[in-house]
Formats: C-alpha cells, sequence, structure tokens
C-alpha cells in the first residue's frame, strides 16, 4: 500500500540504468489485456437507470444499439459490460474506418493460398475462408446465446456502408460466391471463424444466422446516418456522468483499495472537481480521471500543473504541441 510520500521515479532521465531488483509496477485494471473469457474479470461499467432501460428494449428488440455521446463516456465499454453480465462470448469487434466494406465484415477469402493448394493436388477450400467480425456473430453462438457484435465508430465509414449493412442485419443471412459456385457434391463447406479454430458449415454458400446476434453500434456524431438505418437501430445517447456519478465510478474502479482511497478522498474530490470544471470548457474523457486518481494512489501528484495539463488535457485543444 502506498504511504501518500511522493514514489521514486522510474524513469530518470539522466543517462542511468534502472534497478533491475525494483520491479516495475502493475498498470491500472483498465490497461491490462482483456481475458478471453469476458467474465473472468468484469470490469466496472456504471450507467443510469434511464440508459439500462434503453439497453434492455435494445435486448428485447434485438435491434441493433445505436450509442452516441461524448468520447470518453464509455460508448465501446458498454458493449463488453453487456457481454460479461449476460454471458455472451468474448465480443466481436469491428472497428470502422473510412476504407471499411461490408465485405471485409462478413469474409475473406484467400484465393492466393487456395491456387497454391490446388497446385500441390489438394483442395480444401473452407481452409481459405474466414468469416469476419459480423459474418461469426451470424454463424456462431456462444453455449446457446446470442453473440454480440460491436461496431465501432460507424460514423468514419464511407456514406454507403450504414446503408449496405440494412439487408444483413435485417435478414440475417449473407452469401459467400466463391462457395455459392461450387457444384453440388462440394455443396456444404466447414469455413473457419474469427478468434478462435472452430468451423461452421456453411451449405449452398449462404450463412444464416441461427439467433440474431446483439449489436452496438458506437459514434462520436460526426456525421447524420440515413433515416432508413436509424428506423432500425434503437437510440442511446449516454450523458456525461455528473459529479456523484464520478465519485462512484471512481470507487468502482478501486474497489480493491478502498481503504487506501478513503485516506485520500479530499484530494480525490478536488480532482473530480478540477476534472468537472475543465471538462465543460474543452472535453475530457472520464478515464483521464481514472488516471489521475491513479497517479494520485500511486504517490504521485495529478494536480501540479504540468501533470495535470498531461493527464487532464482537453479533448477540443488539438494534437499534442
Amino acid at each position: 500500500m502506498n504511504s501518500g510520500r511522493p514514489q521514486e521515479r522510474l524513469f530518470r532521465g539522466d543517462g542511468g540504468t534502472y534497478d533491475d531488483s525494483v520491479p516495475l509496477p502493475q498498470p491500472p485494471p483498465w490497461r491490462r489485456p482483456r481475458p478471453e473469457d469476458e467474465t473472468a474479470r468484469r470490469r466496472p461499467y456504471l450507467i443510469g437507470e434511464d440508459e439500462v432501460e434503453v439497453v434492455n428494449a435494445a435486448l428485447r428488440l434485438r435491434r441493433p444499439l445505436l450509442v452516441t455521446g461524448d468520447p470518453g463516456t464509455g460508448k465501446s465499454s458498454l458493449a463488453h459490460a453487456v457481454a460479461a453480465e449476460l454471458g455472451l462470448g468474448p465480443v466481436l469487434v469491428w472497428p470502422v474506418n473510412t476504407r471499411a466494406t461490408l465485405t471485409d465484415a462478413l469474409y475473406r477469402y484467400d484465393a492466393i493460398g487456395r491456387l497454391r493448394e490446388q497446385q500441390d493436388g489438394t483442395d480444401d477450400i473452407g481452409s481459405f475462408v474466414r468469416l469476419g467480425p459480423l459474418g461469426t456473430a451470424l454463424a456462431t453462438r456462444h453455449e446457446g446465446r446470442p453473440r454480440l457484435l460491436l461496431i465501432d465508430e460507424l460514423d468514419k465509414s464511407d456514406l454507403d456502408l450504414p446503408n449496405d449493412l440494412l439487408f444483413v442485419l435485417e435478414e440475417g443471412e449473407f452469401t459467400i460466391p466463391e462457395l455459392a459456385r461450387l457444384p453440388e457434391e462440394q455443396a456444404e463447406v466447414a469455413v473457419r471463424v474469427q478468434g478462435s479454430q472452430e468451423r461452421v458449415r456453411v451449405r449452398g454458400g449462404t450463412v444464416r444466422c441461427q439467433d440474431f446476434p446483439f449489436v452496438v453500434i458506437t459514434s462520436n456524431g460526426e456525421r447524420q446516418f440515413p433515416a432508413a438505418f436509424l428506423r432500425r437501430c434503437i437510440w442511446l445517447e449516454l450523458p456525461k456522468p455528473e459529479p456523484k456519478q464520478l465519485e462512484a465510478i471512481v470507487r468502482a474502479h478501486f474497489a480493491q483499495d478502498l481503504q487506501q482511497l478513503e485516506a485520500q478522498w479530499p484530494r480525490v474530490l478536488r480532482l473530480i472537481k478540477t476534472f468537472d470544471e475543465q471538462r465543460s470548457l474543452g472535453g475530457l474523457a472520464t478515464d483521464q480521471l481514472l488516471h489521475a486518481v491513479y497517479l494520485l494512489q500511486q504517490g504521485v501528484r495529478p494536480e501540479v500543473e504540468h501533470l495535470r495539463k498531461a493527464v487532464l488535457r482537453e479533448l477540443g485543444s488539438g494534437g499534442a504541441r
């Protein structure tokens, strides 16, 4: 446990070397690799009752949940929280960018690899088809339950992509042309899925879902989506956490060190006040507050000006200068 005194520096910047007998400190829990089993270590996630009701409406209707809000309000983390609580298995993630296409999310076909195998006298086409995150979400289940797919930052996509998604999300199926062209005697093919060595059987080149996946779509509001797309989604706007909720979030993330945290609580409250004031000026993410509290717990003084500017830097202030 930290005594409250300033900690020894890890990096000294004097050309010396680090004492190998002193272990480097562990990163905060939210900066450690996420386990394959989402239930192995559930990360605290707190939202209001109204937001919980909207999530449950999307779950009951099995409609995509379109989550919007400022950066750092926990849009992506919501998907992992739902999957962990409901036992939906590892979240399938499709990070969208300007080059993303629907085919990328559905499947990949390694034509060159298959050609080489054919030249060697063998031909297992299923070995050269791998379903993408959306394809895997449609084709697989987790212990009898639907999968959860996170489509992250859809507003960064090409203008046509939201409309391209409509048929697949509505019908729960898609066709792989490379398999659809196979003769009848090869109509059933076992193809690989994302994130495991599992294979699923595809007949006639068409992947059909047994159960519609739960789809969480995040957007930072950088552009508007087509009305036809919005009509098929349940929309959730995540608000900025108020100071009292920020206190609850801090307590939840530092639950294993509450005794130490209580001893430093007046300083934590001052950090929350500073965070809330700065957030109204240029925008701050909640994880920046958690970083500041963690440094405080480590004996570092995040309230000093140079660290405050580094750790609690407004997101609207542009790049580092």
